[in-house]
This record gives structure tokens, C-alpha cells and sequence, in this order.
């Protein structure tokens, strides 16, 4: 019953049969109160508030009328897996804590824009894993922490049934059926616990999986397994299924003995852990009944009320599992029609692209580029880290929702993938005159002026357009006069397939001549260039054919000409992260690249400012690129878009001359 002065108001979200578990538990919560029932059919919530009679205000009605009440804290999402994420994102920006039934979303890419959309509407959205609060759970992750089976080597899982027939939603590939997403996850997410807890960790993610399985007539997975490797020399064996019965159990193997579960996920009135270990007599350790969902929605309430994360089931935590299963699904080659890569993905919450309404960070920077019409964007979105459309338009709806206008696409990247994920997310938001497109070809061994012309038109299928923004030629080829090069990006820059162009990785002295060769011969010359360059000098470059631009008459030639710089690795490959430290050398491409007493000092004198400002020293370090006295507009590549918003703290920096110069190691004063 609940015990508290101040109920925390529940409002279920699908009125169906897991929602029933939830609402019969509910009242064993501490200060939980079910409230509201919201259904696209009346009638199914008229039945269901029969069923489970609602506290005051007792609100009926729809999604949007739920929501809209203030007499709700919480939302819990029961709907179907395709519906969790437009009402969770819905209920977020209504003010609502969400508990949402797993899988969270139906992909990863999904998963990570509604993560950043809690974090921003500073509510707490847990995964709905219950038996993650189950004392039976708990307590087996105290023995595995406890080393009461030795070191874990594996975990054995299975959450597997027999439907017997090929009806509803578990066999929809609209609604994101079959068992990997509906039951699978549970194993899974059991193994990334278990193997969490055996290093002192509340999860962790698997470093491989292999997975097999068979996809049924109507196109979801009716019978997968999985072996999958994770930290700590540990492996787990999984298995799951809607066509194939196999016992619901979970073993732990460990050097000293065996951990069994008879019931780890139904948890039914009463559950025993069998722990066996060599020479000691089996033990037989009772559980007694608990109500696993009303302890799910303490937890929330809790972290709503303490204003922070539910530690059991993290947002890091929830991402990590959206990947795995996505890993398992692409394993037996399963990938929905609604998430396939010529599908038109809407935006999260459904309305059209926009700049978003739940701001968070420093405002994006602009700046112009020579034969560009647009505003171009301080920072240049790399497009050469996304694995599917689904996670695409996650990571450049967020880009663009900041401000982010300007992308880096290149004909080589993902062989050709990573064009046509970036083309069909342009195409699907109608934005190719609001976006600044980077196409990048030439590209060793194929840096000719032929070349050119055919990746350019094969750039430019792909992307599903008719001209790039801004071409640059990815390598120079000095075996070539550099006039047929201007000569050929001249006639691509006439015709129309191009508005301005420029090299990358080429040095000052042959953009020089190129540029003389288009002032003698009546051609456009480059307008823009990049090289590698930031706040560490380089000492050797990462790939063969490249060229930096970090030492002192690099920069001064820059500063001479006014050219627009478009750096790449302006981190440093993560020397400002917090990767680098003299004595690690396990990264022999940081060390040979990075590792002198000039950067690490220009590393601590970072790091040092940066706790002045409050911000990590890659902050400080995109600011010092920022703050060049020649224009410059930083690549950078993030995987997800935790790491899009770090990456843009930099943008709000404010960096002095003599700041400057004390950073670069020109001044030992800064005033």
C-alpha cells in the first residue's frame, strides 16, 4: 500500500495485458497511485479502469488528453514496441517521468534520441527490465560480486515459447515482432548484468556476437540464439524464440561452482537460486515473493524526486542493450521494413525537422564560404560513423536541430553507404536547400581529373542530387600539373554540378600554384582547404598521402592568404579526451602522432583552463580552432549524439590573444 504524503501519480499509456501486470502491482508500491488511463479506444480504457478503479482525478481519454494533464507525474508506455518512442518523447515534453516496456525503441538509432531527449527535459525515462528489482536478482548479482562462484567464465539463458501459430503482433514486422526484441532482450540484458557485476560494474557491453536463427514467413524471427563475448574473459550463450519452446532458466558458470535460476524472468510467487560450489553442499536460497513492477516504479519515483538516473537501468545501460540487439538481429538478417534504408524514418516526435524546442548547450556559430549562399555552420558534421538510416537520422536530426547546416560526406566512406544513408535522410526532411553538403573524391589511387568527374557523378546519384555544395579533392597527385585539376573542377563549378571547391590535404605551396594557374587562365581557384590541424601539433600524420597544418608556417600562411580551413582531427584522435598519458603507449597511432612534452604540456594547460571554465579540455581545444585569425570551420565525427553535444561545448569558449598564445606554448603569461 502506499505510505507516502505525496503519491506519485501513475497514468498507463496501452491499456493491454502487461499493463494489467502493472496496475495489479502497483498498489504494493511505496506511494504509487494509478491515475489516468490513456487509449486510442475508449472503450478498452472504460474497461480497464473497471477492472483497476483510478485514484482521483480518474482521467480517461486519449494519448494527448493524458498527457496534458498536471495531475500526472508519470507515464507508464504499454503499447506495442513500435509505439513506445512517440509516446515517451510525447510524454517527455508534457513533463511526464516515463517507464516504457522494453524494448525501449525498436533500434539503437531510435533508443539514442529519445536518451537525449530525457536528458534534455531533465525527466527520468527508464526501460521497463522489472526483473532487474526483483530480490531474486538482486541477490544473485550480490553473490556474482561477491566472488561466491569464483570468477564468471559463463552465462548460460533462454527465454523461449511456442505461440502455436503465426497470428498478431509478435508475427507483424510493423509492430517489431518475433522473439529477439520481445524476449530475447531479457538474456541478454541478464548477461550484460551478470557480467557487469562480476567487475565491480552495473553492466557492460558485449566486445562481439555472433547470432543465428530462423526468420518465419511472415518476416520476424520465430527461433535465435546468440554466443556473445563480453569484458573479463566472460561468454554467455543465449537463446530465445515465439515458435520453439525452451526452458525459462539462466545458469551462471564460475571457477568455484553454479549459480541456477529456475525462474528468472515469469518470477512467479516464490523463487529459489541454487548455488552450488565444489566441496561445499548445495545451498538452496529462498526468495520470497515480491512485486517485481511495483519496485520498477519506486525506482523511477525515487530518481524522479532525487532529480537523477535510475542506477539499476541507466541511460548508457539502455543504449548499450539497443545495440546489442540490434547486433543480433543484423546477425540473422532482420531489419523491419519501417527501419530499412530506403525507408522514409520520420523524425522522433513525428512533426517536421526543426530546431528544437528543448534546447541544451551553446548556440551554433556561422560563418560564409566563398560561392556559398548559406550559412555555414562553425562545425561540419562528419558523415562516415553512422550503420544504418535509423541511426542517421538520429545523429543529423540532433545536428540539425542545434544548427548544425554543413556535412561531410566523401565518395569512399562506407564504400558508398554513408552517401545514400545521408541522401535519403536529406530526401526525407526536405532540407537540400537548407544543408551545406561537403563531397569529397580523388582519392588515392584514383586522384586524377577523370576520377573526378566520375565520383562526382556517382557522389551526386547517390546523394539523389544534383550538385554539391562545396567539392574537395581528398588527395593531391603532384605527378599531375595542378592546372587540369582546377581545369576540370572549373568546368564541374560552370556547369552547375558545384558551387565552390578546394582540396584536402594538399599543401600550402601547391594550392599556391593552382591558385596562380586560375588567376592566369581565367578559372575559379580553390577557395577553401583541409588539413589537419588543431591545438597539438602533429608530429607524423594517421594515413599516407596526408598533410597538416599545425606548425607555425602553416598557420602562418593561412593567416597571409585568409583561407577558409576545414580541419580534420582537430581532437587529436582523442589526445584531449583523456586517452593520452606519457606512460600509456598502447595506442601506437597516438604515440607516433602525438606523444611529445609540447602536447602534453599543451594537453595540461588545456585541461587546466578548461577547469577554469568548466568544461573538459576537448572544449578548450575546439575553441582554440574556433579562434583562429583565419576562418575555420572544424570537422569532427561523432558516433552518437552524447558525443555531438560534448563535442559542442566548444562553441560556447571564449578565448583571449593571450590565451591563445599561453595554450599554443608562445606565451608563458596569459593576462
Amino acid at each position: 500500500m502506499s505510505t507516502s504524503s505525496t503519491p506519485f501519480r501513475w497514468a498507463i499509456l496501452g491499456p493491454g495485458g502487461i499493463a494489467r501486470r502493472f496496475a495489479s502491482q502497483l498498489p504494493s508500491s511505496q506511494d504509487g497511485v494509478l491515475v489516468a488511463v490513456g487509449s486510442s479506444s475508449p472503450e478498452r480504457a472504460s474497461a480497464f479502469a473497471e477492472e483497476f478503479p483510478l485514484a482521483e482525478p480518474a482521467l480517461l481519454g486519449t494519448y494527448e488528453e493524458v498527457l496534458a494533464s498536471d495531475e500526472v507525474d508519470g507515464v507508464y508506455v504499454s503499447t506495442v514496441h513500435t509505439g513506445h518512442a512517440r509516446l515517451a518523447a510525447a510524454a517527455l515534453e508534457a513533463g511526464k517521468h516515463v517507464l516504457c516496456e522494453k524494448p525501449l525503441t525498436p533500434n539503437s538509432g531510435t533508443t539514442m534520441a529519445l536518451n537525449d531527449l530525457a536528458a534534455r527535459s531533465g525527466k527520468v525515462l527508464l526501460e521497463a527490465y522489472m526483473y532487474r528489482f526483483h530480490p531474486q536478482t538482486v541477490k544473485v548479482l550480490e553473490l556474482v560480486a561477491d566472488g561466491a562462484i569464483g570468477d564468471v567464465t559463463h552465462v548460460d539463458a533462454s527465454f523461449a515459447f511456442d505461440t502455436g501459430g503465426r497470428s498478431g503482433r509478435l508475427f507483424d514486422t510493423a509492430t517489431a515482432g518475433g522473439g529477439i526484441l520481445d524476449v530475447g532482450c531479457y538474456p541478454l540484458s541478464f548477461a550484460r548484468f551478470v557480467a557487469g557485476a562480476a567487475q565491480g560494474r552495473a553492466f557492460v557491453d558485449p566486445t562481439a556476437l555472433q547470432g543465428s536463427g530462423t526468420v518465419g514467413e511472415t518476416g520476424v524471427d520465430e527461433w535465435a540464439t546468440a554466443e556473445v563475448a563480453l569484458p573479463g574473459d566472460i561468454t554467455a550463450s543465449l537463446r530465445t524464440g515465439v515458435r520453439l519452446s525452451d526452458p525459462q532458466s539462466a545458469t551462471i558458470t564460475g571457477s568455484r561452482g553454479v549459480i541456477r535460476l529456475s525462474d528468472p524472468w515469469g518470477l512467479s510467487e516464490k523463487q529459489a537460486i541454487e548455488l552450488d560450489v565444489v566441496g561445499e553442499e548445495p545451498q538452496r536460497i529462498e526468495i520470497p515473493a515480491a512485486s517485481a513492477y511495483a519496485l520498477e516504479a519506486d525506482a523511477l519515483a525515487r530518481a524522479a524526486r532525487g532529480g537523477g538516473v535510475v542506477p539499476e537501468v541507466t541511460p548508457e545501460n539502455t543504449f548499450g542493450q539497443a545495440r546489442a540487439l540490434d547486433l543480433w538481429r543484423e546477425e540473422i538478417g532482420l531489419r523491419f521494413p519501417f527501419e530499412a534504408d530506403d525507408a522514409d524514418i520520420p523524425t522522433l516526435t513525428g512533426r517536421p525537422l526543426a530546431a528544437s524546442s528543448v534546447q541544451s548547450g551553446p548556440a551554433m556559430a556561422y560563418g560564409s564560404l566563398p560561392g556559398i549562399d548559406k550559412k555555414v555552420s562553425r562545425l561540419v558534421m562528419g558523415c562516415d560513423n553512422q550503420m544504418n538510416l535509423a541511426h542517421a537520422s538520429a545523429m543529423f536530426d540532433a545536428f540539425y536541430e542545434i544548427g548544425g547546416t554543413t556535412f561531410d560526406t566523401a565518395y569512399i566512406y562506407g564504400g558508398g553507404y554513408v552517401e545514400k544513408l545521408f541522401g535519403k535522410w536529406v530526401q526525407n526532411r526536405g532540407v537540400r536547400e537548407d544543408v551545406v553538403v561537403i563531397t569529397k573524391g580523388a582519392h588515392t589511387p584514383h586522384c586524377d581529373p577523370e576520377s573526378i568527374t566520375r565520383q562526382l557523378e556517382e557522389s551526386l546519384e547517390r546523394q539523389g542530387t544534383d550538385y554539391a555544395d562545396l567539392y574537395m579533392m581528398h588527395r593531391d597527385n603532384p605527378e599531375i600539373p595542378v592546372g587540369e585539376f582546377v581545369d576540370v573542377m572549373d568546368e564541374h563549378l560552370r556547369a552547375g554540378r558545384i558551387r565552390a571547391y578546394g582540396g584536402s590535404n594538399w599543401t600550402p605551396a601547391r594550392v599556391d600554384e593552382a591558385n596562380e594557374y586560375a588567376r592566369a587562365n581565367g578559372r575559379t581557384g580553390f577557395t577553401i582547404l583541409s588539413n589537419h590541424f588543431g591545438l597539438a601539433e602533429a608530429l607524423d600524420v594517421p594515413w599516407a598521402g596526408c598533410v597538416h597544418a599545425t606548425d607555425a608556417d602553416s598557420k602562418a600562411w593561412l593567416e597571409e592568404r585568409g583561407i577558409a580551413l576545414l580541419p580534420w582531427s582537430s581532437q587529436a584522435r582523442g589526445f584531449f579526451t583523456g586517452r593520452a598519458h606519457p606512460e600509456d603507449r598502447s595506442d601506437a597511432e597516438l604515440v607516433r602522432c602525438y606523444y611529445s612534452d609540447e602536447n602534453f604540456e599543451r594537453l595540461a594547460r588545456a585541461e587546466a583552463l578548461g577547469a577554469e571554465r568548466g568544461v573538459p579540455a576537448t572544449a578548450i581545444a575546439l575553441a582554440f580552432v574556433l579562434h583562429q585569425k583565419f576562418p575555420t570551420f572544424p570537422l569532427f565525427g561523432p558516433r552518437s549524439i552524447a558525443e555531438m553535444r560534448s563535442s559542442t561545448l566548444g562553441l560556447g569558449v571564449e578565448l583571449s590573444e593571450s590565451d591563445l598564445a599561453w595554450l599554443d606554448l608562445r606565451a608563458e603569461q596569459r593576462a
